[in-house]
């Protein structure tokens, strides 16, 4: 802002009386040695303006609680403004309600909140309503000038000691960098103020928890019986399509048509890269294994046109907000089940849904598969989200390799 700072200031102006002896009331803009008058809608006497700060009259009370609202607006309005100049001030000070551009972090967050649920991005949006929360039990008002690294790393500490995981901690500093960078591009704060730099503020990344199966374990899984059309056999059923099918989420499982279906193959576009831009938008191509054709043919509902889903998950013309509470319903069935199962099999890996698709990339890597064979497969854009995905070695793979490292030249074993 620099050392000059504007003043705001309701006066009269009485440089021209109106014919029923009242003058217009304006709101002063001083700066620089300019002045700014803005005409605020209220006209008083030379007498009752005078008499403003004194009077009982219940117009004069009114029009003092007006003035005294709108001298507070004004500062407020120059306390969110990064640049002060009197032509953008008079911009925002005018400007009709749905017509202000939240300036604020929360406020920043909120509208970007509601623009999330109207395009149907629930589960991104609860995300970002969940990093509003937190801030706001952090600090209940919040500037972008006031995130700085000492406000990150003690907002960091603040999260870890209530209890979040470097995983949920990495999520709602990452929204935040979001909001941040959406506040640059807006010109609310400067650039030079980033904080989100690896010389200033680095977001910790999440303990990447290996999750894939080993072969054996899936082979397992694979033969475990179960009641024919039970839940239980059903949960099984769609894990094992997810682990088959380049390791689809139950949420794009849930949505496949039968026009994706050609024959032997499975052509979609992910649920999560849907937004993308068209021409960047990447296809998968699945080839479907007798094992998944006898899935679809046992769990499938009948094609009544090609926009038919093939699974009975989902109603046509669905909400979004129903969508989500289905997938969610079905997530939470397979991942019961399949616990069950994995107790059962003895198996100490957590299974759940998400581990088919750890398992699916992670089979293929320990097989000798091209990584980029691998990444085209999970419909990623980068290789270093599909490395981010690949387990580590089996137990007997490293006790192998260990042993490389003793395995001397008179040793004859």
């Amino acid at each position: 802002m620099g050392i000059s700072k504007p003043t705001f200031l309701v006066v009269l102006d009485d440089r021209r009386e109106k014919s029923n002896g009242t003058f217009p009331l304006k709101l002063r803009i001083a700066y620089n040695r300019k002045r700014k008058y803005i005409n605020i809608g209220i006209d008083l006497s030379r007498e009752d303006f005078n008499k403003l700060n004194t009077s009982k009259l219940i117009h004069l009370k009114d029009a003092k609680l007006k003035i005294k609202s709108l001298e507070t607006k004004a500062e407020n309005i120059y306390k969110e403004m990064t640049e002060f100049s009197i032509s953008a001030f008079e911009k925002l000070f005018l400007a009709k309600p749905e017509e202000i551009q939240p300036r604020g972090v929360y406020g920043l967050l909120s509208k970007y909140v509601a623009q999330l649920k109207s395009e149907d991005r629930l589960s991104t949006a609860s995300s970002y309503e969940c990093t509003l929360n937190s801030l706001k039990k952090f600090k209940v008002k919040l500037t972008f000038e006031e995130i700085t690294p000492e406000f990150l790393n003690a907002y960091e500490r603040f999260m870890v000691n209530n209890g979040k995981s470097m995983t949920t901690v990495g999520i709602y500093l990452r929204s935040l960098r979001t909001i941040y960078n959406q506040a640059i591009e807006a010109k609310f704060v400067k650039q030079e103020l980033y904080p989100f730099k690896k010389s200033k503020f680095q977001i910790p990344a999440g303990r990447n928890i290996k999750k894939a199966l080993i072969l054996s374990d899936i082979e397992k899984i694979f033969t475990y019986q179960t009641v024919h059309g039970s839940s239980m056999d059903r949960a099984k059923d769609f894990w094992i399509f997810s682990y088959l099918c380049n390791g689809l989420n139950l949420k794009d499982i849930s949505r496949l048509r039968y026009k994706d279906l050609d024959g032997d193959n499975l052509t979609i576009i992910r649920a999560k890269t849907k937004r993308s831009t068209k021409a960047n938008q990447k296809f998968i191509s699945i080839h479907l294994t007798d094992y998944a054709k006898a899935i679809i043919k046992k769990w499938s509902q009948p094609e009544v046109t090609p926009l038919t889903y093939i699974f009975p998950i989902l109603p046509e013309n669905v909400t979004a907000q129903r969508e989500r509470e289905l997938i969610q319903y079905l997530v939470k069935s397979v991942n019961k089940y399949m616990k069950e199962i994995g107790e059962d099999l003895s198996i100490t890996k957590p299974i759940t849904s998400y581990t088919a698709r750890h398992s699916f990339s992670t089979v293929l890597k320990r097989s000798g598969a091209p990584l980029e064979y691998i990444s085209e497969s999970l419909g990623h854009s980068s290789f270093q989200t599909t490395e981010n995905y690949l387990d580590s070695f089996e137990n007997e793979s490293r006790k192998q390799y260990s042993n490389l490292l003793t395995k001397f030249s008179g040793d004859k074993s």
